[in-house]
């Protein structure tokens, strides 16, 4: 599956949404992907995935998306946005509508209890 065209970071090609994203989304366009193809840029790094309040989950590293049968997922990028909200017309990617729902989700867990 592939979604060439498509920005899994900053969205899809929906123009009522918004990205002028602040906070850890921001800066990411133009990331590398690295010479052996997306999801490369990092070599043989960790994999880490970072909870933005109020928005996507943020995987950054050599890592593999699949699909519920095992199929790869091109991201076409080494970091990705994954959606969070539910609400986005690319997932598992983050297309912005978080922003437009007004969807809201701490960045760090909930203490136990």
């Amino acid at each position: 599956m592939s979604y060439a065209g498509f920005s899994p970071v900053l969205g899809g090609h929906r123009p009522s949404v918004r990205h002028d994203f602040a906070g850890p989304e921001a800066g990411l366009k133009g990331e590398p992907v690295g010479r052996d193809g997306p999801g490369t840029a990092c070599g043989n790094g960790p994999v880490t995935v970072t909870a933005c309040e109020d928005g996507p989950l943020l995987v950054r590293g050599p890592f593999t998306l699949l699909t519920q049968d095992g199929r790869p997922i091109d991201p076409g990028r080494a970091t990705v946005a994954l959606c969070r909200c539910g609400r986005s017309s690319v997932k598992p990617f983050c297309d912005g509508s978080h922003k437009v729902v007004g969807f809201r989700a701490a960045g760090e867990p909930s203490p136990p209890g």
